[in-house]
């Protein structure tokens, strides 16, 4: 077996298509089918269901999936601490981010990519549900999200900050005499918030909820930045995470201002646990450690007053 045989199937099922995953591998379709079926040939079971086209994968297909995605990683940690022994430090790491933590993930992959430039991130926008499913999967090294689902249980966790939301509005003129703003006063407010089946959003409602009052939402929206524009260009308010205003902190045309009572969750990077992490991996965590990111974050929003 060579490992590229387990590239080619682990292509084959994220593509769902020969002649993709052909394309992805660089090699001919020819090739990758022939591949596979050595592949098949050599652990005496047939993995890929096809005829004409690609049909799926057979149960033993869909188990020994698994068991490919372990390979893969441990032939790229491999890779990692060999080219470790000759002082440099090159490979992937692959990165995934609630909508709501884009924004925060430059603060790692920056100091990352300037102290090992030989390392390439991937870094790709997941729902939480999506996260952790990649996760175990072994389709993600990182994780940042949120730290307070009982579904983290096992993962290795590192806290990093709690978000705190505001209001942010247009308005420079639109001040509170007692400096904050109460959640019933934000919800007479005409809003535009996260769509209801984002964890952000999910959040926001049960704040509104445990004050007693229903939100004016007059635009819903899965983009962060189409939030900020609407704050900006369409005179809505929002309710945002303040790390998000790292986005923002160059504006002077939006306030910010806390709501009160105040909502916070802990943000927070995970991985597996395992016995043997990629050195990239591990260099990434070790920075994260190095951050202070309560700090810088909360400083914004008296910046921005």
């Amino acid at each position: 077996m060579f490992i590229r045989q387990i590239h080619y199937l682990l292509a084959l099922a994220k593509t769902g298509h020969f002649g993709r995953a052909a394309e992805a591998c660089n090699v001919t379709q020819p090739a990758l089918s022939t591949a596979l079926q050595h592949l098949e040939e050599e652990l005496k079971v047939t993995i890929v269901q096809r005829d004409q086209r690609f049909q799926g994968f057979t149960p033993e297909g869909e188990r020994l999936l698994q068991w490919a995605r372990i390979l893969a990683q441990d032939w790229e940690g491999m890779r990692q601490e060999a080219a470790l022994c000759n002082q440099q430090l090159v490979g992937s790491l692959r990165l995934g981010a609630i909508p709501t933590t884009l924004a925060v993930a430059p603060l790692l992959t920056e100091p990352c990519l300037a102290k090992f430039p030989g390392v390439r991130i991937k870094l790709v926008s997941l729902s939480m549900e999506d996260l952790i499913q990649q996760l175990d999967g072994y389709e993600l090294d990182l994780g940042l999200t949120y730290l307070e689902d009982p579904r983290l249980k096992g993962f290795r966790v590192l806290p990093l900050y709690r978000e705190r939301h505001v209001l942010l509005a247009r308005d420079a003129s639109f001040r509170v005499t007692s400096g904050h703003l109460s959640w019933a006063d934000a919800a007479n407010l005409p809003l535009c918030l996260l769509t209801p089946n984002m964890q952000n959003r999910r959040v926001i409602d049960a704040a509104f909820r445990d004050a007693g009052v229903y939100p004016n939402v007059a635009l819903e929206t899965d983009s962060v930045f189409a939030l900020y524009s609407h704050v900006r260009c369409a005179g809505l308010y929002s309710v945002v995470p303040h790390s998000l205003l790292s986005l923002f902190e160059m504006r002077q045309e939006v306030t910010v201002i806390p709501l009160k009572p105040e909502l916070s969750r802990p943000i927070g990077l995970i991985s597996r646990k395992q016995d043997n992490t990629p050195p990239v991996q591990e260099a990434a965590w070790n920075i994260a450690l190095s951050l202070d990111l309560q700090a810088r974050f909360d400083t914004l929003i008296n910046a921005m007053n």
